[in-house]
């Protein structure tokens, strides 16, 4: 079974999005380098710096199923239809949404908690890791001590206000850095959370 893997970029303050959901100012390493990445399943393009490009194809790789909010997937507007991965998608949710709650669509809505949707999306991942995504749903699994792994890019700008990954925390939680990698416009930080 694989881990289960938190993944933002976070500014130098601590916020994952401005106070109305823009994480644009953040991604500038995304787009700004010399490599050309396209994403699967996606019209997608990636232009990182090389340091970046293991981060971004261990990313494109070693997942296999997506937990996330209701919150995030309407502001991320359903990902236009498709997993921002190309796996599947289960998404926690108090109503499931009708208009996508169909075949053609990799999404599977949780209506029982997230510890159900992260169960869901350990089976359809297989060997391969867990990614999730929301800050409340991020939130509720280090609260239940059920994340393994949590990534931050931290790109190096100051929002002042936004929305911040690490609110509503129930208590101290103990991190080992395992890597460091240095790049343009972004320093890639992986924690393994001690349990």
């Amino acid at each position: 079974m694989g881990k289960v893997s938190v993944g933002f970029t976070m500014s130098l303050d601590g916020f994952i999005a401005t106070s109305d959901d823009d994480i644009m100012p953040l991604f500038k390493w995304y787009f700004g380098g010399d490599v050309t990445i396209p994403v699967p399943d996606s019209e997608m393009v990636f232009k990182v710096a090389p340091p970046s490009v293991k981060i971004i194809e261990e990313m494109l790789s070693r997942y296999g199923a997506i937990v996330t909010g209701r919150r995030d997937f309407e502001v991320s507007r359903a990902w236009g239809g498709k997993s921002p991965l190309g796996v599947p998608v289960f998404i926690v949710t108090h109503s499931v949404p009708q208009e996508w709650d169909k075949e053609e669509f990799p999404f599977t809505f949780v209506t029982d908690g997230v510890e159900s949707a992260l169960e869901q999306a350990r089976k359809a991942a297989g060997d391969k890791d867990v990614a999730i995504g929301g800050t409340s749903i991020t939130q509720q699994l280090l609260n239940l001590g059920l994340i393994d792994e949590i990534h931050i890019d931290l790109a190096p700008i100051l929002l002042g206000d936004g929305i911040r990954l690490f609110d509503h925390l129930d208590r101290s939680i103990e991190l080992v850095s395992t890597r460091v990698i240095e790049s343009t416009d972004v320093t890639h930080l992986t924690f393994r959370v001690v349990k």
